[in-house]
């Protein structure tokens, strides 16, 4: 998806392409390294370099991004005397050799501007400022040690640290967040910088579908423009999707739209995508002035603000108006401009308000679902199963390795999302803990436990997003003699963010014990320091039940009886891809919790039991006033996240095969592939602009709303309003669009007749047209 992701951002305005280097992904093992396939870093800057773009390489190598354990390979943990993010000689020696071979690839490939290549700029640690503090003395001495060793290596290019208030010359600081307008570099002669312009949120399970409007995101990026903004980057302009298990948190989604420009399967995310490229043209036309005019500011009353940059005997002017309710008449040079609230126009002479970052003249585009027209779905699915052989855990607690205390699963460096936590229990009827009312009390880490007790399935437990421990805690009946506990740690992507995240833990931090009741008195046996089998992973993923050419793979499968609502099961299937070259996704709706394949290769965890919390409103979204994370959410009750990704570089012509496992019982029946596809564009241009219509590479099949003048309601409910124009703007639309990929049409009076609007009025042409 690379060369197509990259032209459409290339499309939409952008100047470069901003990526971070995921140390965890290129050098799992440590002195162990992978760049092949979509790790290949100097192939996807080749690519960038290709489109005539610049690149702005954010090694870190702690990133963040939601990514699992923040980009560190575990390994790092399991070092003797390490401490992660500060002054310790141990982790400075690995990110040291990690950055200093990512900078002699780059240097070798000639890729850095200085070598005439598209790198422009050089991240060194991430938001480290956010977190700083924590680690005292040691912090500063750190981000010392980071500025120096980055100088050392010679780039010939700026380095910059994000978030870093303090950050030590030459080290340029930048700015994360919705807004950076009042961000001042600590050093006046930084340029203001803002690496991550967040575009809406990510999610998480349990979490609800965000949105940030192409409104506010645009006025952010004006007024840090009007404000004396020079370089600006979205994060993200495309999220993408965590594939595998490279989604950290915990309980990070696999999708990880982010509500960008560009969505999760490379569609433009309309208005947003094309209201952003309006202002990046408007933005650039401005360039020169911009980057070396004369400045001045005037704040008028109410929150209303207006900027000229002057050289050369040319203006270009900002009116910005941070009011959240009332709109604004500025007067300039004689002439009245409205200013809606919470918005800013952008006049590149200062006389005709060519932006206005509240009035969206791009079409709005509603992704609809397709069905796959290549076989008759979801009946045409047959599926196999088999069940994951647990038997040797919860029966005979055989492990690989063992210890007298509970581990923390990050000792086994994340090679699994699974481990079995195994040990022995004897109790005599004669034991002091000994009665008809026992329970096992588990202390979790947040993550899923499964619970057996003698073979037995017991319970499981989990926590919700941001909670790093809970209580299992369930009656049980117990054998005089040997009884046998066997506990299923699944881990859902290990914490990448905060103050010395890498040490919370994961796994089973116990206590771990049995507790008897007699009456009032409550007797208590800590089982934590017994002797623990351990055994990493699932038998089916270590011989790979779900690769292509697997000896496992083909043995052993059932066809007949196939169940549902199991625990631990593997399905198959196999598949045609859908016709066409539209995104493909896979409904994964009537699922538990598992991982999915295809074709052998990993599209992720999948959760689609998981529903949304409450907490949405029924009323309309107001891009006016300050953006947050729950601000327009929507999609509460429903499952978090019921659609997967598909790419179709994963995709043969032929027969495609699909291999779940089913962690906690579902019912594979119901799952079919779909496309991704514009299904209804909604036209919208204001008086004398021109409104462009597409079906993105689909023809046009009919008009159902058209009208010049006012008009009420929203995408998928136009009415008009109290004025509209004397011809039949249906007809004229149609004449002009249906049959079309895409047209276009000029809002105005000459095309259709006078309206009965007042001179006030914000006249608009709104076409709702199926595609």
């Amino acid at each position: 998806m690379w060369p197509d992701l990259i032209k459409k951002a290339k499309e939409g305005g952008l100047d470069a392409i901003e990526t971070y280097v995921f140390w965890n992904a290129h050098e799992p093992s440590r002195r162990e390294y992978d760049f092949s396939g979509n790790l290949d870093l100097i192939r996807f800057l080749k690519t960038i370099q290709d489109e005539g773009l610049y690149a702005v390489l954010r090694i870190g190598p702690y990133v963040c991004a939601e990514w699992n354990y923040g980009g560190f390979p575990v390994w790092l943990h399991n070092m003797p005397g390490i401490q992660l993010r500060t002054a310790n000689q141990v982790y400075m020696n690995e990110m040291q050799n990690f950055t200093q071979l990512i900078v002699d690839m780059v240097k070798q490939e000639k890729l850095f501007a200085s070598q005439g290549g598209p790198i422009i700029l050089a991240q060194i640690e991430n938001e480290y400022g956010n977190a700083q503090a924590a680690y005292g003395d040691a912090g500063r001495a750190y981000v010392e040690w980071c500025s120096n060793m980055a100088q050392s290596l010679d780039v010939g290019v700026p380095w910059i640290m994000c978030q870093q208030p303090d950050a030590p010359q030459p080290m340029i600081n930048t700015c994360n967040g919705y807004y950076c307008d009042q961000f001042t570099p600590n050093n006046p002669n930084s340029p203001k910088m803002w690496t991550e312009n967040w575009t809406g949120w990510f999610k998480n399970w349990g979490g609800k579908d965000p949105l940030r409007t192409a409104e506010d995101l645009a006025y952010s990026v004006a007024r840090f423009f009007q404000t004396g903004g020079t370089f600006q980057n979205y994060y993200m302009y495309h999220g993408g999707t965590n594939f595998g298990r490279t989604s950290g948190g915990p309980y990070i989604t696999t999708t990880y739209d982010y509500n960008a420009p560009l969505d999760e399967f490379g569609n433009l995310a309309q208005p947003k995508y094309g209201h952003l490229k309006e202002l990046h043209d408007v933005l650039h036309s401005m360039e020169k002035i911009l980057t070396s005019g004369n400045v001045n500011n005037t704040d008028l009353e109410n929150s209303v603000a207006v900027t000229i940059y002057a050289l050369d005997g040319q203006k270009s002017c900002f009116f910005s108006n941070a009011n959240e309710t009332t709109d604004a008449t500025i007067t300039h040079e004689g002439v009245k401009y409205n200013v809606p609230a919470w918005s800013v126009s952008v006049l590149p002479d200062c006389k005709t308000e060519v932006f206005n970052t509240a009035k969206v003249n791009t079409q709005t585009s509603v992704m609809v679902k397709k069905s796959n027209d290549a076989e008759s779905e979801p009946s045409s699915l047959q599926w196999s199963w088999r069940p994951e052989r647990i038997d040797e855990a919860i029966v005979l607690g055989r492990g690989q390795s063992s210890a007298h205390e509970l581990l923390d699963q990050k000792v086994v460096n994340d090679t699994s999302d699974y481990m079995w936590y195994m040990t022995n229990v004897y109790i005599g009827k004669n034991d002091p803990i000994w009665s008809d009312d026992m329970t096992l009390r588990i202390n979790g880490s947040g993550h899923v436990l499964h619970a057996y007790v003698n073979g037995q399935y017991l319970g499981s437990e989990w926590a919700t997003y941001g909670i790093f421990n809970y209580v299992f805690e369930k009656k049980v009946k117990l054998n005089p003699g040997r009884n046998h506990i066997s506990l299923l740690s699944a881990t859902v992507g290990l914490q990448n963010y905060g103050p010395h995240f890498d040490t919370i833990q994961s796994g089973i931090p116990g206590p771990v014990e049995i507790i008897g009741k007699k009456g009032d008195e409550r007797i208590i046996k800590d089982l934590s320091a017994h002797k623990w089998s351990y055994k990493v992973g699932l038998d089916g993923i270590s011989n790979k039940l779900f690769a292509e050419n697997t000896k496992f793979g083909t043995m052993k499968w059932h066809s007949h009886d196939v169940p549902i609502n199991r625990r631990m099961t593997w399905y198959k299937t196999t598949f045609k891809a859908p016709l066409g070259d539209a995104p493909v996704v896979v409904d994964m709706q009537g699922l538990g919790k598992g991982m999915a394949w295809v074709n052998g290769q990993s599209i992720g965890r999948y959760w689609p039991s998981y529903l949304a919390k409450d907490g949405c409103s029924n009323d309309p979204c107001d891009y006016r006033g300050p953006y947050f994370a729950d601000k327009c959410t929507s999609k509460c009750g429903e499952p978090t996240q019921r659609w997967y990704h598909v790419p179709r570089s994963f995709l043969s012509n032929d027969e495609n095969t699909l291999v779940l496992f089913e962690e906690f019982g579902g019912n594979p029946s119901l799952i079919n592939f779909q496309t991704v596809e514009v299904g209804t564009a909604c036209g919208s241009a204001y008086e004398n602009k021109t409104m462009e219509l597409s079906c993105n590479g689909r023809p046009i099949s009919a008009i159902r709303f058209a009208n010049f003048g006012e008009t009420e309601g929203s995408c998928g409910s136009f009415a008009k309003g109290s004025c509209s124009s004397e011809k039949d703007v249906v007809s004229i639309v149609e004449k002009e669009c249906v049959g079309e990929e895409k047209c276009s049409l000029q809002a105005s009076e000459s095309v259709f007749g006078s309206t009965n609007c007042s001179n006030n009025a914000a006249k608009r042409l709104i076409v709702e047209a199926i595609c």
